[in-house]
């Protein structure tokens, strides 16, 4: 079993089928998921850099006029195509519904494609009276096909352990700002409001220092409003895919501890550059 009573966060390495039973059951206050979207192909971030170039030379004109050349220097890729997505996806669910502690969340963050499967699943598996909400992140960026409206929004899935007796704290959000304004006065325009299901929030900038270059890496903004409202100070949040490391950046800015798991050795390659060595320990899951 992985012990999760001393002071350090855990990253492991291994497939969370594996890997889940080996933790005691009720251990996490809250669970974030992000798993593969089943997107029918490949998902690929190339690492690209920049290089100035002379006048004369083949190049792209960038910020003020100067030439650069762009020159792949990295690239992570997997597969996302499963035949039975369903039967990938819930199994691991259920393992983790298992480690919710009485008062827990989790939150599962799916393709609006697969959504609807999701959570007719999900209502199965916790009882409909356990669904909280259906969150959509919009966002606005990239292309905009011509043949249809432009896909810009993932939807999160939000259910509790038991319905009667979970934590839910809408202090500890931040606000954001009305829409309109100006039809609430001053005071009421300065403070902001509390969000509703549907969060505004942009993708991870391509120069932002949040950035890490892993394929389908999400804003911390987007999981830290999750990990605010469904958890409190020193408790123990859990991501069973974890790519980047988004949800362990979030819950460590936030006072919480973490419990990452993912099976690509690039992702944990990734987390140890994200978060570091210090209060962080590396295992794979045949270590213990």
């Amino acid at each position: 079993m992985f012990d999760l009573t001393g002071p350090d966060d855990l990253v492991i390495l291994g497939d969370n089928l594996d890997v889940l039973p080996r933790f005691a059951d009720g251990a996490f206050d809250l669970i974030y998921v992000d798993p593969p979207f089943n997107t029918g192909g490949s998902q690929v971030r190339r690492t690209m850099r920049a290089t100035p170039v002379g006048a004369q030379e083949p190049g792209l004109v960038g910020f003020n006029g100067v030439r650069h050349r762009r020159d792949e220097v990295g690239r992570m890729s997997w597969d996302d195509d499963f035949d039975d997505y369903l039967g990938f996806l819930m199994p691991r669910l259920v393992l983790a519904r298992g480690l919710l502690a009485p008062h827990g969340t989790m939150y599962v963050h799916v393709d609006p494609r697969e959504s609807h499967y999701v959570k007719v699943a999900l209502d199965e598996l916790f009882g409909r009276d356990c669904f909280l909400n259906e969150v959509i992140w919009a966002y606005d960026f990239g292309g905009r096909p011509k043949h249809r409206w432009a896909p810009k929004h993932d939807v999160i899935l939000v259910y509790v352990k038991d319905p009667a007796h979970y934590h839910f704290d809408f202090a500890e959000v931040d606000r954001v700002p009305y829409m309109a304004p100006g039809l609430v006065g001053p005071e009421k325009a300065a403070r902001g409001k509390l969000p509703t299901d549907v969060w505004w929030h942009t993708i991870v900038p391509t120069n932002s220092r949040e950035k890490t270059g892993y394929p389908t890496q999400k804003p911390v903004g987007v999981v830290r409003r999750a990990i605010a409202s469904s958890s409190r100070p020193g408790d123990i949040v859990a991501d069973f895919f974890a790519g980047s490391g988004t949800t362990a950046a979030a819950a460590r800015a936030l006072g919480r501890r973490f419990v990452m798991v993912d099976s690509n050795p690039e992702a944990i390659q990734v987390m140890r550059e994200r978060l570091g060595e210090d209060g962080v320990r590396y295992l794979s899951d045949d270590s213990v």
